[in-house]
């Protein structure tokens, strides 16, 4: 009985074996799904390519996305391979009368692709149970629409538009774009890990947090002001965000814009997912070279327009917000405040290791000494002479180190020179006040010479005329 026993199962393994190498398994189980499906009453649901008004129907391309990222798609009796975007991407092609599966929420729905009988246009026709309809559908569709938008996003370009004149807008607009590739990234980015990590946290919680700003009644939106000196790297870190979160870059010159309202037209004109740069505020706001006043800049960051689109990230950069009016930077104005400070020697090592592909150098110990007296140059500037001397890392490193040097020795310097001048101005002040009190001693010490000897004179004269000034007081003391 057990020797029979035995060679059934062996039997039965020597047959899945076979079939699982030809496609016959997977015929038995298309059968067996097929004889499933009898027993249950399905409802279908047709989306055109076209809507009523023959314009081309949006939910169409974002289940086309949709379906095209599906694994399922792959297992498919049959599709087409096209070239993407790029030479060198295939990508995989829907097809008429092709057939994909998809399981959501535990339910099995399919979709197939039909041709429209009145345009000839493709149709995608959704089919699911009707026990499984009011459970999944409608969230089925959203799971759609949200898949899709993400992947759409990953595609697409980032594109930098730039503010034109009004006159010069014509019928594109008062916005012109280019693709920006700009390479920088928040990985590449010579920063604080610690604020980097937190800031990389901050912007991947603001994408994720459509619900909490509604339930807070909040706009949708994340301001942060970048502020420190000249070629720390505040442009970079905007181009790198940019890339992090796929949105495109709206760069305002306030120069270009004629009036308050002028201002707004343009935020009006934004899109979402995008990022509004206004760069170099402080001088903006200091100088008042433009037509646009403080409390055109206040109701664009926080007004009532500021809630006209969202999913927006504003973003301000100032080399010293210490002389900007403080309103502009109050909470639910300016988010977050990251300050790009002069390079450091932990800064001046990841520079190494990026620009020079050195973490270690005999030079270090001189570099950070350097840095312990006071001397500081932008990243930039640091980078440039590390770009220029990329083929030598020691002779970088010593050409950093005399820029350094030179820094150093100027700031001593001015220095100097400032505690010599305020040192004249102190002594100068002394002998001015000596001076004056010589001077007036003297003044002073002639005229109580100069009393004396008119008392002596005058004193008959006094006399003569006492009488008839009592005499006056007494009359008009009677009168009074």
């Amino acid at each position: 009985m057990m020797i029979l026993l035995l060679f059934t199962i062996l039997g039965l393994f020597l047959i899945l074996r076979f079939l699982s190498k030809t496609s016959s398994l997977e015929i038995l189980f298309k059968l067996f799904r097929s004889f499933g499906d009898r027993f249950h009453v399905y409802q279908s649901y047709r989306v055109p390519q076209l809507n009523d008004l023959s314009q081309e129907n949006e939910l169409y391309h974002k289940v086309s996305t949709y379906l095209i990222s599906l694994p399922s798609l792959e297992d498919s009796d049959f599709t087409n391979l096209i070239t993407g975007s790029k030479s060198n991407d295939i990508v995989l092609h829907l097809d008429t009368n092709q057939t994909i599966r998809d399981i959501f929420l535990g339910a099995r729905v399919t979709w197939k692709i039909e041709k429209s009988e009145n345009n000839g246009r493709r149709v995608f026709v959704l089919r699911l149970r009707k026990n499984d309809k009011r459970r999944i559908l409608r969230p089925y569709l959203q799971h759609i629409l949200s898949v899709a938008d993400d992947i759409d996003q990953r595609k697409k370009e980032i594109k930098l538009h730039i503010n034109v004149v009004d006159n010069q807008s014509g019928q594109n607009g008062r916005w012109r774009s280019v693709v920006f590739n700009h390479p920088s990234s928040l990985d590449t980015l010579v920063m604080d890990s610690d604020l980097k990590n937190r800031v990389k946290s901050d912007l991947e919680m603001f994408l994720k947090s459509k619900q909490y700003y509604h339930r807070l009644g909040r706009v949708w939106k994340r301001s942060y002001l970048l502020y420190g000196a000249s070629g720390t790297g505040k442009s970079s870190f905007v181009a790198a965000m940019a890339r992090f979160l796929h949105f495109d870059v709206y760069d305002i010159d306030l120069s270009k814009v004629s009036d308050d309202s002028d201002l707004k037209m343009l935020l009006l004109q934004t899109t979402r997912r995008s990022i509004i740069l206004i760069e170099d505020l402080d001088r903006f706001l200091i100088e008042k070279s433009g037509d646009v006043s403080l409390s055109g800049v206040l109701n664009f960051m926080d007004g009532i327009i500021s809630c006209c689109g969202e999913e927006k990230v504003m973003v301000f950069t100032m080399n010293n917000k210490d002389q900007v009016d403080q309103t502009v930077l109050r909470p639910g104005r300016i988010d977050v405040h990251l300050q790009f400070p002069l390079c450091d020697f932990s800064a001046f090592k990841s520079l190494a290791n990026s620009y020079l592909g050195v973490k270690e150098h005999k030079l270090f110990p001189q570099v950070e000494e350097i840095f312990q007296v006071g001397a500081s140059l932008s990243p930039a500037e640091i980078g440039e002479i590390m770009i220029s001397n990329r083929s030598s890392p020691t002779r970088a490193l010593k050409s950093v180190i005399t820029a350094l040097q030179s820094t150093s020795s100027n700031a001593k310097r001015v220095s100097r020179r400032l505690s010599d001048s305020e040192s004249a101005r102190n002594s100068q002040d002394l002998s001015d006040h000596s001076g004056m009190f010589s001077r007036d001693h003297s003044v002073r010490e002639f005229r109580k010479l100069y009393g004396l000897l008119r008392i002596g004179s005058r004193r008959k004269e006094d006399s003569l005329d006492l009488t008839s000034t009592l005499d006056k007081d007494q009359g008009s003391r009677h009168e009074a």
